[in-house]
């Protein structure tokens, strides 16, 4: 073959294998192409999830926090009432003891025409079971307004039944009707018996509050904030303490 037929077989072989190669680039960049567009379409995907999540929770702390308010409104309202009541049982507890000692003054002269005969002439007390027995005192202070009558009917009881659940309370009135008969003594040791000798009686915070009144009475500054300090201390919740805690702001 001549060297000039060589030549033109190796330029066309050449020419010939750039044609065939370059349908191979052009693929090469449409698939890296489609790939770049679906890396965009999963990124914009997560994009739409992790939005869609963000306005979930979105939601849902705005649910929590309106729960939460409502919780607080009825707390509120509950506390709200809550201290409605306890200022009526403090207004109705100061009612009582004012009309119990009016109504004592106002009596006085009539309680003492029908008083009962005393203790040891008693015979209708010595055969009552000791439910009778102790409503029938309690009758004669709250429902016949016998204050005088009273005081026999409740030492009876006392004698009677020492071992009563309603030990307590019988000294606890013995010490209202000695404290309305002006005996601030005799009242005392009663209330203090209660408060000595009866740590889990319902009685002991209002004892307690009525010997802090009669030191107070009595001009013994230091006992009654001694005693209203205790009170306050032990029994937070109670009527007397809040009872308590007006009358220390007025020593």
């Amino acid at each position: 073959m001549k060297p000039k037929t060589i030549l033109a077989a190796i330029i066309f072989l050449s020419g010939s294998s750039q044609v065939w190669a370059a349908p191979a680039t052009v693929y090469d960049a449409a698939n890296n192409q489609k790939s770049l567009e679906q890396r965009v379409a999963e990124l914009e995907k997560m994009m739409t999830n992790r939005n869609r999540v963000q306005a979930d929770l979105q939601l849902q702390l705005q649910q929590l926090q309106d729960e939460v308010s409502q919780v607080r409104g009825f707390t509120d309202e509950q506390s709200y009432k809550l201290e409605k009541v306890l200022q009526r049982q403090r207004e109705l507890y100061q009612e009582i003891e004012n009309r119990v000692s009016q109504v004592y003054e106002q009596t006085k002269s009539d309680i003492a025409a029908t008083a009962i005969p005393t203790v040891g002439e008693q015979a209708v007390s010595s055969n009552l079971s000791e439910n009778e027995a102790y409503d029938r005192a309690v009758a004669l202070i709250m429902k016949d307004k016998r204050y005088d009558a009273a005081i026999p009917e409740f030492q009876n009881f006392l004698q009677q039944f020492p071992e009563s659940v309603y030990i307590p309370n019988a000294h606890y009135w013995l010490g209202q009707l000695q404290s309305i008969k002006s005996k601030p003594a005799e009242a005392i040791k009663h209330f203090t018996i209660v408060v000595e000798q009866f740590p889990d009686s319902n009685k002991r915070p209002d004892a307690m509050l009525k010997l802090g009144t009669l030191a107070a009475n009595a001009g013994d500054k230091t006992k009654a904030t001694q005693l209203f300090n205790a009170l306050i201390k032990e029994y937070p919740s109670t009527t007397a303490a809040k009872l308590a805690t007006e009358r220390l702001s007025k020593l």
